[in-house]
């Protein structure tokens, strides 16, 4: 039996006032396969409470089965809008910490110190941090105890600058994630093809690029954690 976090965001719109929220699939995969196998999950928020879903997310050309189904479940729906604020889970220990993504993530992950703290212990303890498409700017400014980046050195991937032209978001986001990851000094592998699966592992860490990584994340997640 493991016990994973899932990490997901408060945040309902961009500075400009436009919607965004959690993309969806990002994390449904996950809690799909890990609660075939009857895993525990907790899904937690920076301040708790209600998840809002990027619209975006939920457009038939993107919204797969797993993650229609999850939408029309009553039961998981509440759930997810009664998340647990972080404080409240920051002293339990985890198999897996994952950092779901949609653009939101990028206003309230990366300074946010329940989840620099969670990051930081759960990785130091040679345990599992799994974050996908801009999930990763949690990652961004998250230091070990030896005061250097988390990231630093480590190869990664995470939503690229190209990726950010073809979502006609380049002029909405807070910050470039690309440049980001690489200023932290991290080796950003990206997918041949853009908006293509891709899921890259160094030690502890694994990394989903984009949202239609979001099957294969969800594979990788499963895999590596039985290993254990």
């Amino acid at each position: 039996m493991k016990n994973l976090l899932l990490i997901v965001t408060n945040v309902d719109k961009y500075a400009s006032g436009l919607p965004t929220g959690l993309w969806l699939s990002e994390l449904t995969h996950l809690y799909h396969k890990a609660k075939e196998k009857k895993w525990n999950m907790t899904i937690a928020s920076p301040k708790g409470g209600h998840v809002p879903i990027d619209p975006e997310s939920l457009k038939p050309l993107v919204l797969d089965k797993i993650s229609k189904d999850y939408y029309e479940d009553p039961i998981f729906m509440e759930e997810l809008n009664n998340s647990k604020n972080l404080n409240e889970v920051i002293h339990e220990s985890f198999d897996c910490v994952y950092l779901a993504g949609g653009h939101a993530t990028m206003y309230d992950f990366p300074d946010d110190e329940s989840i620099n703290k969670i990051i930081s212990q759960q990785y130091e303890n040679g345990k599992m941090v799994a974050a996908i498409c801009h999930g990763v700017g949690g990652l961004l400014n998250v230091r070990l105890n030896n005061g250097e980046y988390l990231i630093k050195g480590k190869s990664m991937t995470g939503f690229d600058w190209f990726e950010e032209t073809i979502a006609r978001r380049k002029r909405e986001v807070p910050f470039n994630l690309e440049a980001a990851i690489k200023e932290r000094g991290a080796d950003l592998k990206k997918a041949f093809i853009p908006m293509t699966s891709n899921v890259v592992v160094d030690g502890n860490l694994i990394t989903g690029q984009n949202p239609f990584s979001s099957k294969e994340m969800a594979k990788v997640v499963i895999e590596q954690l039985e290993k254990i």
